[in-house]
C-alpha cells in the first residue's frame, strides 16, 4: 500500500463510515460502516480485497469504534499507523458562517465546530467524536473537515434570506445554509464532464435523493438555490423527516400534544417523512407495501413526489429553463419509478423519461431521456468520500 492514500471518515451519532482510498485515480483500498456505537449489539463490516470482514461487539464510544476499524485494517494487510496515509478527510455538516472552504483541524478549529452544534445538534457532536477520535489514533497526520454547507455559502441574498427579523437572523445566524453539499458539487461537476460541456454554461437541478434528501439550482457552474435551510429539516420529504412544514404546526403540538423542545426534535428528524406516514423509511419496503395495497404507504410515495414535482417547477421558474436534471444517491440512481414519476407530464417544457434506458440495470453515469429530448435527464452515481479525499490531499499538498 502506497503513501498516497487519503483515510475518509464519516461520524455519525451511533455509527462510522469509513473509506481508505486513493483521492487521484479513485480507487478504493478499504471500506467499513462501524454501527450501534454506545449501545448493545455493536457491529462493524469491513470490506477490502474483495472480502469482508465482519463482527459483533459491543462498541463503546467513537474511539473504540475507530481503533476496531483499525484493527480491520491491521488484520487485511493495511496496517494505517505505518501505511503512510497522507491525510484524514472528514465529513463535517455545519459550517456556519464560519467554514466554507475544506479546514486544517486544529484546536481552535475543533472547537468552532462544536460551538456550531447548535445549528446541528444531531451531526455535529457526532463529527467531533469522529475527528477526536481520529486524532488520538493518528495524530501525525493532517486532519481536514469538509463541510455539508460550503458549496452553499456563496447563495444570492434572496435565496439564503428567511423573512424575519433581521436583526433576531443576524444575532442567532439564522440563514439557509444547505446541506449534501459536497454531493451536488461532485455530481454537477460529473454532469459536465458527462455532457461535454462547461459548467458555466449549464443550468442545472440536481436531486440527492436519499434517507435525506435535498435538491438544488444551478447556473454557471455555481447554486443559486437548494431545498435545506438553516438546519436538514426543510424542503423535501426524508426518510424521517417532513421537509417543509408550516411552522405553526410546532406551536400547535406544543399547546395541544403538550410536547417540549426535545419531544419536537424526535418528532421532526426521527419520527416524521416516509417513517411518519408508512411506518418504514427504506424506500424497497415503502414499495413492498405499496403492492400489497398499502393505502398509507401509497399516500407517501404521492406525497413524497409530489414534494419533488414542487421544488422542480420552482427551480425551473427560478433558472428559466434547465439544461439537465440530474438523479443521485441511493433512491435517486436506483429506483426508476421515483425517476419517471417526477418528470411525468412535462413534454411541453423539453423533459421526458425513456422508459427502456430509465429501467436498464445500468449503475454507471447515463442519460435516460430520449435521444431528441431538450432537456438531459441523467442518473449520476454521487461520491462524497472521493470528494473529500481529494480536497483533503488537495489542501494538505498530498499526492
Amino acid at each position: 500500500m502506497g503513501g498516497d492514500l487519503v483515510l475518509v471518515v464519516n461520524s455519525g451519532s451511533s455509527s462510522i463510515k469509513y473509506q481508505l482510498l486513493a483521492p487521484g485515480s479513485g480507487t478504493v483500498v478499504a471500506a467499513g460502516l462501524v454501527e450501534r456505537i454506545g449501545e448493545d449489539g455493536g457491529a462493524i463490516e469491513h470490506t477490502t480485497d474483495g472480502r469482508t470482514l465482519s463482527d459483533r461487539v459491543n462498541i463503546a464510544d467513537h474511539t473504540a469504534g475507530l481503533r476496531l476499524a483499525f484493527e480491520k485494517f491491521a488484520e487485511t494487510g493495511h496496517d494505517l499507523a505505518g501505511a503512510g496515509v497522507t491525510a484524514v478527510g472528514h465529513r463535517v455538516v455545519h459550517g456556519g458562517e464560519v467554514f466554507y472552504r475544506p479546514t486544517l483541524v486544529d484546536d481552535r478549529v475543533l472547537a468552532t465546530i462544536d460551538e456550531l452544534s447548535a445549528l446541528a445538534p444531531l451531526h455535529n457532536p457526532a463529527n467531533v467524536r469522529g475527528i477526536e477520535a481520529v486524532r488520538t489514533l493518528l495524530p501525525d497526520v493532517p486532519q481536514v473537515a469538509v463541510f455539508d454547507t460550503a458549496f452553499f455559502h456563496g447563495l444570492p441574498d434572496a435565496a439564503k434570506t428567511y423573512a424575519i427579523d433581521a436583526q433576531v437572523a443576524a444575532a442567532h445566524g439564522i440563514r439557509r445554509y444547505g446541506f449534501h453539499g459536497t454531493s451536488h458539487e461532485y455530481v454537477s461537476g460529473r454532469v459536465a464532464e458527462f455532457l461535454g460541456r462547461p459548467a458555466e454554461s449549464l443550468k442545472q437541478i440536481v436531486f440527492h435523493l436519499g434517507n435525506g434528501a435535498s435538491v438544488s439550482a444551478l447556473r454557471d457552474g455555481r447554486p443559486v438555490d437548494t431545498s435545506m435551510g438553516l438546519t436538514p429539516l426543510e424542503g423535501l420529504v426524508m426518510g424521517t423527516r417532513p421537509g417543509d412544514l408550516d411552522p405553526g404546526i410546532i406551536l400547535h403540538l406544543m399547546r395541544t400534544a403538550q410536547l417540549d423542545v426535545n419531544g419536537v426534535d424526535r418528532l421532526l428528524n426521527r419520527g416524521s417523512g416516509l417513517r411518519g406516514m408508512a411506518g418504514v423509511n427504506d424506500f424497497r419496503e415503502l414499495r413492498r407495501l405499496i403492492g400489497e395495497g398499502d393505502e398509507a404507504a401509497r399516500l407517501a410515495y404521492d406525497v413524497y413526489v409530489h414534494r419533488l414535482r414542487h421544488y422542480l417547477g420552482a427551480y425551473l421558474v427560478e433558472l428559466g429553463g434547465v439544461d439537465a436534471i440530474t438523479f443521485t444517491a441511493g433512491v435517486g440512481e436506483n429506483n426508476p419509478d421515483v425517476r419517471a414519476d417526477a418528470l411525468s407530464g412535462l413534454s411541453g417544457f423539453g423533459i421526458a423519461v425513456d422508459h427502456e434506458r430509465n429501467t436498464a440495470p445500468d449503475r454507471t453515469a447515463r442519460r435516460i431521456s430520449p435521444p431528441d429530448a431538450k432537456v438531459d435527464v441523467l442518473v449520476v452515481p454521487t461520491n462524497e468520500e472521493l470528494a473529500i479525499a481529494r480536497a483533503a490531499a488537495a489542501l494538505t499538498g498530498s499526492p
